[in-house]
């Protein structure tokens, strides 16, 4: 039999770890699969990612930044009939334990006034911020016009 002290000293560790790996994943909001799009010249870029919400109330994203470029919008392609149109937006919600993707055609980020040229292969630290007060720093891929 093992004296108390002895499972003091096992018991510790567990709960240490237990309460780490609880503090790395206590974000309700994650971003994946970020990218932006590598325009020529003054051309904007469009950034584009998917973001999932595994708490039970809603929340908005509600900008994005990155010093690799001087403005940053959020957009939504609006379609009527066979006319599309780019919209600046305030927010995007993601709903509760949901998902919602920037893609092209649909929501995305307009990026522009580019501070140096971007090299398709590279990565960009972004920032989203959250109307609840969460930000998240995500590293974006640089591609292609063609998004390859």
């Amino acid at each position: 039999m093992h004296s108390p002290f002895f499972r003091l000293t096992i018991a510790l560790p567990l709960a240490a770890a237990s309460v780490t790996a609880f503090a790395a994943s206590s974000g309700a909001i994650m971003v994946s699969d970020c990218w932006i799009r590598s325009m020529p010249g003054d051309v904007p870029s469009g950034g584009y990612f998917k973001l999932m919400n595994a708490g039970d109330k809603p929340v908005d994203l509600e900008g994005v930044s990155t010093g690799a470029f001087g403005v940053s919008m959020l957009h939504q392609t609006q379609t009527t009939g066979s006319t599309s149109k780019m919209v600046m937006i305030d927010k995007a919600t993601v709903p509760a334990n949901g998902r919602l993707a920037f893609a092209p055609g649909g929501y995305h980020v307009m990026f522009e006034k580019e501070t140096k040229p971007l090299t398709v292969g590279s990565t960009v630290p972004v920032t989203f911020k959250f109307n609840d007060g969460q930000s998240i720093v995500e590293q974006c891929a640089v591609k292609s016009a063609t998004g390859k």
